[in-house]
């Protein structure tokens, strides 16, 4: 696991904000919200696969969105009760970056909503 000032050195100030300070991207400004290509986002902290294009949807909300993790991705899942409502957040089991937060509004078939920043995504294109 890499140190917090190795990470300081290798990823943006957003993020770094993001993954190890659990920030929030504003809404419509991330390079993945409107991202249609296909391949595989990963965690930009370890390189852990997390989700695949063929999940992302488009919420309206301005982050990526994706209606379940990527098959044997490692997503761990805590309770937030930060901002004075409780949500639950998601974070990369692997390397405990922050990715965003999971709502029961998405669509079928799983009725969930992974609202991701795209600060703690990178993107692996399909060959």
């Amino acid at each position: 696991m890499p140190s917090q000032s190795d990470l300081k050195t290798r990823l943006t100030p957003l993020q770094y904000k993001v993954t190890q300070e659990a920030g929030t991207e504003r809404p419509f400004t991330g390079e993945y919200w409107n991202h249609h290509e296909e391949g595989e986002y990963r965690c930009v902290v370890c390189d852990a696969p997390l989700f695949d294009s063929r999940t992302k949807f488009d919420s309206g909300t301005g982050w990526p969105s994706f209606w379940q993790p990527a098959e044997g991705a490692r997503i761990a899942e805590r309770v937030d009760r930060a901002l004075f409502m409780k949500r639950v957040e998601v974070r990369c089991e692997a390397c405990d970056a922050h990715l965003g937060h999971v709502f029961p509004d998405g669509p079928p078939p799983t009725g969930q909503r992974f609202c991701i920043n795209s600060a703690s995504l990178s993107f692996k294109p399909r060959a």
